[in-house]
This record gives structure tokens, C-alpha cells and sequence, in this order.
């Protein structure tokens, strides 16, 4: 039987690769044999991850992209294009965290969550799904959350679940546009991860309480506990599955 998960001689492009769930994701693909643009704003970040790409038998490129900037990315997914030729894979999951109050929130914390979170997801999405609809072919996978659909119990975290709920249905609606070009759009919703963005929350004592009282694991997620996630929405494995949300949280969005 062949290997539905094999992903050798695939392109694949990675946002906010530079560090936490980015860098997790390109060595997930590298390492099932996709060649991989790590994207982000911080290049020099990239280099570090580029090797550790590399070392793995793939061949990879560091590309400068901000999400928030609508030439940045047509730049970035021009210069992968020229570099690879096309794009089958992409894993949308550049992003940001933000936390106040609704009732005293400052107007600039709601506009920047979501033109990252969920314009710059729909942008990236848009101009590399022109490459993918030429050639007839692509895997999107968005990196939502448990906040897709959740919120917490005492966290002030409004504008972050409005970014990630549209996610969600920016997945669904973009599998029903595209899916006619042989394109499955999906989207994966993890909990909560050790990261360079979630560092500040899970190192807490009342994350420690909030994870046993919401989450049936009793813990945040491992690193590598999203691979096998990511790599059944980029490969063949799922090639009747568009516009789903797959939620890895132990179990936290079961109660």
C-alpha cells in the first residue's frame, strides 16, 4: 500500500515560521519530505530554522513576509514561485495573541489582531491560492484555535476569539469556492501550546488551575502532538476533507 502521508517532492510554504508552532510545522513537512518556505518578518530568525530544515534532506528558503502588508506577501509568494515553480502546500499560521477588557479596549489592540489573525489569513490565502488554482492543485491549512469556537471562563480575550471564529469560517467559505479547482482548504485548532506567544500565559499558577479544570488531558499540548494533524490536511490522505476545523486540545473543548 502507498504511503497517503508521504509528502516527497512537494512545496510547501509555512508562515511565522521563525519560531514556536511555525518552526514545529516546517520540520513536521521537512521531515515527511516536502521542500519548505519558512516565511516571517523576523529573517534573521529564519536562518536558524532554515538549517534545521535543511538538515533533514529538503531543500529551503527563508522569505521576508508580514502579513499585515498586503505587498509584502504578493512579494514573498512571487519570490517562492520563482524559486520552486509552484505551491502545493500552505500553512497559514502566522498570528498574534492579544488580551483586555471589551469594555476598555483600545481600538488599535482590536484593528491589529485582526488584520493578522484574520485578514492576513485570508490575504496569504488569496495570493498563493492564485498559484494553486493555475495549477489546479493545493493543500491550505489555517491554524485556528480552540478559540474558533471557544471562549475562557475569566479571560478577557475578545478580540483574539473574533479572529480565530473567522478563521474558522473563512475555512469553510474558501473549501466551497475553491474546492472546484482541487483545492481542500482546512484548518487545525490547537490548544494551548509552549510557544514564544503563549509562553506568558502557561507559566502562570492560574493557567495551571484553568488547564485542570477545563482541559480532560490535565495539561497543555507537547511538542509535535499537531504533526500528525498538519501532516493528514498536506497530504493525499485528505483529499475528501475541505472546510473542517480539527481541534487538538485534549479534550478542552469537549466540556
Amino acid at each position: 500500500m502507498s504511503n497517503l502521508f508521504n509528502l516527497e517532492g512537494k512545496i510547501a510554504v509555512v508562515t511565522g515560521a521563525s519560531s514556536g508552532l511555525g518552526r514545529q510545522f516546517a520540520l513536521a513537512l521537512a521531515r515527511e519530505g516536502a521542500n519548505v518556505a519558512i516565511l516571517a518578518r523576523r529573517v534573521d530568525r529564519l536562518e536558524q530554522v532554515k538549517s534545521e530544515v535543511e538538515a533533514l534532506g529538503v531543500k529551503c528558503i527563508a522569505v521576508k513576509c508580514d502579513v499585515a502588508d498586503n505587498n509584502s506577501i504578493k512579494n514573498a509568494v512571487a519570490e517562492v514561485v520563482a524559486d520552486f515553480g509552484r505551491i502545493d502546500i500552505l500553512v497559514n499560521n502566522a498570528g498574534v495573541g492579544s488580551g483586555a477588557p471589551a469594555e476598555s479596549q483600545e481600538d488599535s489592540l482590536w484593528d491589529s489582531t485582526i488584520r493578522i489573525n484574520l485578514s492576513g489569513v485570508y490575504y496569504v490565502a488569496r495570493e498563493v491560492g492564485k498559484v494553486m488554482i493555475e495549477q489546479n492543485y493545493g493543500k491550505i491549512i489555517n491554524i485556528g484555535s480552540i478559540h474558533s469556537t471557544v471562549a475562557m471562563a475569566g479571560s478577557p480575550i475578545t478580540a483574539y476569539c473574533a479572529s480565530k471564529g473567522g478563521v474558522e469560517m473563512l475555512t469553510k467559505a474558501l473549501a466551497n469556492e475553491w474546492a472546484k479547482y482541487n483545492i481542500t482548504v482546512n484548518a487545525i485548532g490547537p490548544a494551548y501550546f509552549e510557544s514564544e506567544m503563549t509562553d506568558m500565559v502557561i507559566n502562570t499558577p492560574e493557567f495551571g488551575m484553568a488547564v485542570k479544570a477545563y482541559c480532560p488531558m490535565g495539561r497543555p499540548g507537547k511538542a509535535g502532538e499537531l504533526d500528525g494533524a498538519l501532516v493528514y490536511f498536506a497530504s493525499d490522505a485528505s483529499s475528501y476533507t475541505t472546510g473542517q476545523l480539527l481541534t487538538v486540545d485534549g479534550g478542552w473543548t469537549t466540556i
